[in-house]
């Protein structure tokens, strides 16, 4: 079952591409766009989200209330996302600058033949994570076992954690629901640990989050992203683009509140108080573990390790990426002359 709606899944996926690269005209190749300016000279710039805004973008929201892409020479807008929402192909066509998603969701892109380059990872350690209840007893990963878990199976994480463990009594369900959580002891299910753990406490549950990461898939995320033909085209404005995000990111991990004020009035479902239960929550998942690295820093190892175990979980064909063309560092440590 699993395999059969894998293929369903990339059978989608393909499809959808082409269908907006039909309607774009663009007979696959991505075109930067015309580079236009505001009233201040400014190059207009846009950075679509992966979700609606939320402490996972504060790094990008931050570079833009403190004034740091401005510095640079750019207006950036930032779009917000949502379900559904397709990053990967609308940064690969061309239609907005840049994009922010995950690195497995990059390689599943590129998978289909779409034109997507991570350029900075702010986020080290994957925010995925199993959440199930101290009383339960449960620890860690080892120790799952005879409870309800709830999560999306049909992911790739999902496929990986299947995998790995052996489930011993697990009852495996979709939708995961943090009202159910709630109410049963041996209710478990897929978060991330800046969101429904927040959710959990709120109402008096006793989450804990055991993070995928533990298990060793650690796909970069909140990447920035763009083209290959914007690299090409315009490595001076990916330049800027990047060196400022670089700057926001350690800002809003410094000082997250003016940031915060402004994230929730894009996105009033998001309380101040969720803001900085997400900003804790998030910052030991950005530090840099590799010598010398700073932030937003990828690695080579790091992407080679995720294209393999994608394979493994049958979500892409062997040789249909080179993971070695999903990112560059070229612009992490470069100087804007």
């Amino acid at each position: 079952m699993s395999l059969s709606l894998s293929r369903y899944h990339r059978l989608f996926l393909c499809t959808m591409i082409l269908c907006l690269i039909s309607l774009t005209g663009c007979n696959g190749d991505s075109q930067p766009e015309t580079s236009q300016t505001n009233e201040k000279g400014l190059t207009k710039v846009t950075l679509m989200l992966n979700w609606f805004p939320e402490a996972e973008h504060g790094g990008f929201y931050a570079a833009k209330v403190h004034g740091y892409y401005e510095e640079v020479g750019l207006d950036v807008e930032i779009i917000p996302g949502g379900p559904g929402v397709p990053v990967q192909q609308k940064v690969a066509l061309g239609d907005v600058t840049f994009g922010v998603t995950n690195a497995d969701d990059v390689l599943l892109a590129r998978a289909q033949e779409a034109d997507v380059v991570a350029v900075m990872a702010p986020l080290q350690t994957s925010p995925r994570c199993v959440m199930v209840h101290e009383s339960s007893g449960i620890t860690s990963f080892d120790q799952l076992k005879n409870v309800t878990l709830a999560m999306s199976g049909g992911k790739a994480w999902a496929q990986f954690l299947k995998q790995t463990l052996p489930l011993e009594g697990v009852e495996l369900q979709e939708g995961p629901n943090v009202a159910k959580f709630l109410v049963d002891e041996n209710y478990a299910q897929q978060a991330y640990v800046f969101s429904e753990p927040f959710v959990a406490e709120q109402e008096g549950g006793d989450p804990v989050s055991l993070l995928v990461a533990d298990l060793g898939f650690n796909p970069y995320t909140s990447l920035l992203v763009t083209n290959q033909s914007r690299i090409d085209e315009q490595p001076e404005l990916v330049q800027k683009m990047v060196t400022a995000s670089i700057k926001g990111w350690d800002k809003y991990l410094a000082e997250p509140e003016e940031t915060n004020q402004y994230i929730h009035a894009q996105n009033d479902q998001m309380s101040l108080e969720i803001l900085a239960f997400g900003v804790d929550a998030m910052t030991p998942l950005c530090v840099v573990k590799e010598e010398g690295g700073t932030t937003g820093h990828m690695t080579a190892e790091r992407w080679e390790t995720l294209h393999q175990q994608l394979i493994d979980v049958e979500a892409i064909e062997p040789e249909s990426v080179d993971p070695a063309k999903a990112f560059t560092a070229e612009f992490l440590n470069s100087k804007i002359e």
